[in-house]
């Protein structure tokens, strides 16, 4: 797929689309998915549901945060047309089962836009992001008629992204720290409680971090009851987590999302280091591994730092 065409001027912003290009492309791409769900069309779009066509929404997502993180131009496109497949085939298969259609979609969606920034379609104002919110979380309270300020946050989210996403509901109408340093003793207070759960007597060995030593195989938790507990004091544990990253601004689940993708990289290094050696990952001792890896992220500091990426 080629990339966009970045030659032309760059339009101010919040300017639409071309109405004269979008608007026959778009029907054209509608036309498309009806007739892939037609009786002529692919057997394989006219089996799905709603309910069977979920994991691919999902999926598609997270292709295209990926895409996002990469900053490249074609992936992003691309991942969203995918996207945007998954949003009009939806449609498509709730006018089929005669449930709604894409217009109630679009229709709904733009209502709903207009009525949740009476500050840009109405008389009211926002001087800032905070006066934002404050005016989207009122209209979602009428148009829901939600019973609690937590209700309505999709159980699907991965549960990092939840706690998040609680904690900062909660904040809104003040339950929250006065000082975001406070949550670090909170932290401790969490490890604390861990530690008692662990270790006798609720003292964390001193040990440091030391590929040299012999390896000592982990035991599980006999006690189904002490396991429970130290789920709960883990689940404690990553909550502040959560909760530290929102008060910092940071997304801890893209964090998170960024660190498994750092491991993933230099994991492989190591993985190419060894076969270069002709050597196994399963027969190779953790030393060599740890001095791979400690390359491998050298290697990473001296390109960032080559590139004035810091």
């Amino acid at each position: 797929m080629s990339a966009p065409d970045s030659s032309a001027a760059r339009p101010a912003p919040g300017t639409p689309p071309d109405p004269a290009r979008l608007g026959p492309a778009f029907l054209r791409f509608v036309e498309v998915i009806a007739r892939l769900r037609s009786p002529e069309g692919c057997p394989w779009d006219r089996e799905q549901t709603l309910a069977t066509i979920k994991p691919y929404t999902l999926e598609e997502t997270y292709e295209l945060l990926e895409a996002i993180d990469s900053d490249d131009n074609a992936a992003i496109s691309e991942e969203l047309g995918d996207l945007l497949l998954q949003v009009v085939l939806d449609a498509q298969i709730a006018a089929d089962e005669a449930r709604f259609t894409l217009i109630e979609v679009v229709e709904g969606i733009s209502r709903k836009m207009v009525e949740r920034h009476p500050h840009v379609f109405g008389d009211a104002e926002a001087r800032s992001a905070a006066d934002v919110t404050v005016h989207w979380e009122r209209a979602k309270q009428r148009e829901k008629r939600r019973e609690s300020l937590l209700d309505g946050i999709p159980a699907a989210l991965p549960e990092l992204a939840r706690a998040a996403r609680i904690t900062k509901k909660a904040a809104r109408v003040g339950y929250d720290f006065p000082d975001r340093a406070m949550l670090f003793d909170k932290l401790r207070e969490e490890v604390d409680e861990l530690a008692h759960e662990l270790f006798p007597g609720g003292e964390i060995p001193t040990i440091p971090a030391n590929v040299d030593l012999p390896v000592k195989p982990d035991e599980p938790i006999a006690d189904p009851a002490v396991q429970k507990r130290v789920e709960g004091e883990i689940g404690d544990i990553l909550f502040v987590i959560a909760n530290i990253a929102r008060r910092w601004g940071i997304n801890p689940e893209e964090a998170l999302r960024a660190s498994n993708r750092k491991f993933q990289k230099r994991f492989q290094y190591i993985e190419r280091g060894l076969a270069e050696r002709q050597r196994s990952i399963h027969e190779a001792t953790l030393r060599e591994m740890e001095d791979l890896y400690q390359e491998g992220k050298q290697r990473e500091r001296e390109s960032k730092s080559s590139t004035g990426g810091g």
